[in-house]
């Protein structure tokens, strides 16, 4: 997945479309939508794990960004929209394509070379727990509420009790774990200096995201090159994984999110981070034959219920 709380600059709002009854078309419902984007980015996980049965980790992330930009710029071509201008840009687009895609995404495949999809999931879950962290020291305009933070100090607790922190975590690859860990972290750090860099940039979200992966493919493929050998064969079901990864879970699930965000605000569309891991989890049990025991759907509850808590909003105070 790519990361879950977008904080691009937003493009002019678009003039609204006619909501009268003689309309053609409509958008789905944004329920249904962030339903989806839930199981793409949960199954995700699912198809790093069967790409690199065949692909080393940088290639399934280099096919990752390469397909996701693909599908970004044939989104770009059908708007008639350009890409971002100005080398400042360009080169902020650098750093950000580094923080939010090229590390995240090769340390993800990396750490599932040594643990199950659904726990590289799970980890993926401890993002808006660093960011949160992150934003005390770096977004002074940032505070989480009480409320926020007991959300996400609930959500915390579901992956601890996913992981089994009360044994030790017994059973799980640390090293794996840690890469797990380092990439979700990558995340904020790298949505905090957007924020602080391209606040304000020329182009839309899309625009500007389909420039980050153009970067990122570079940076990939010069990685790749350096440090992997050519593939020999290119198997059937980790080709196609690592096609869908980067079509749908990139650039199609990007996308879908900064609808998402528009329609219902960043606060709503990152809570399909905590949804991720209960996706993750299945798919691994199911698709995989990954081990399921009692503390996984246990945790994934107090998750849930973390989630909950932080989309909800204190009501309006009564006048006296």
């Amino acid at each position: 997945m790519s990361a879950p709380a977008p904080s691009l600059p937003k493009a002019p709002a678009p003039s609204l479309p006619d909501t009268s009854p003689t309309t053609p078309t409509r958008r789905l419902d944004w329920r249904l939508r962030f339903a989806l984007l839930s199981v793409v980015w949960g199954f995700s996980f699912l198809l790093i794990k069967v790409g690199t049965d065949a692909f080393a980790p940088f290639q399934v992330a280099l096919g990752r960004v390469l397909f996701g930009a693909l599908a970004l710029l044939a989104v770009l071509a059908v708007r008639r929209e350009p890409l971002p201008r100005g080398l400042r840009t360009w080169g902020h687009l650098t750093v950000a394509a580094l923080l939010l895609n090229t590390a995240p995404f090769s340390l993800f495949a990396y750490a599932e070379l040594s643990i199950p999809s659904s726990l590289a999931g799970i980890c993926n879950a401890t993002s808006p727990l660093w960011g949160m962290a992150l934003s005390l020291v770096a977004l002074s305009e940032d505070r989480p509420t009480r409320r926020r933070f007991a959300g996400l100090g609930i959500g915390f607790l579901g992956v601890l009790t996913v992981l089994g922190a009360w044994q030790g975590f017994s059973g799980i690859d640390a090293r794996g774990t840690a890469l797990a860990l380092l990439a979700s972290l990558c995340y904020p750090i790298g949505w905090i200096y957007v924020r602080r860099t391209l606040a304000g940039a020329p182009g839309s979200p899309v625009a500007l995201t389909g420039a980050q992966l153009m970067v990122s493919t570079v940076q990939l493929a010069v990685v790749s090159v350096l440090f992997t050998s050519a593939p020999a064969a290119f198997p059937l079901w980790p080709t196609l994984a690592v096609v869908a990864l980067g079509a749908l879970g990139t650039g199609m699930a990007l996308q879908m999110q900064y609808g998402l965000v528009t329609e219902v605000g960043p606060t709503t569309a990152q809570m399909v981070t905590y949804f991720i891991p209960v996706i993750a989890t299945t798919a691994g049990v199911l698709v995989l034959g990954e081990q399921l025991h009692w503390n996984t759907p246990v945790g994934a509850v107090i998750v849930l219920a973390g989630a909950a808590l932080t989309q909800s909003r204190p009501g309006p105070r009564k006048a006296a």
